[in-house]
């Protein structure tokens, strides 16, 4: 069974990546990328601020995890 959000975009995961709080440096790191023709090294403090970023969301996460109960 697909949700209604499923069937409005044809890759659900871009979905999601856009309903990050990590979203806005996301496409920091892609713009710097497309100005310096892909050239990765010129955009490393952007991937770093990115993948800090996405630590502390997993973090978020895993603790609200931990403190849900199954049996609530």
């Amino acid at each position: 069974m697909t949700s209604s959000r499923d069937q409005s975009t044809p890759y659900p995961s871009a979905a999601r990546i856009a309903d990050s709080p990590c979203f806005p440096q996301y496409t920091a790191s892609l713009k710097c990328l497309e100005e310096f023709k892909s050239d990765k090294s010129k955009c490393q403090e952007y991937f770093d601020i990115y993948k800090e970023c996405k630590k502390k969301e997993r973090e978020a996460r895993l603790e609200r995890n931990r403190s849900r109960s199954l049996f609530s």
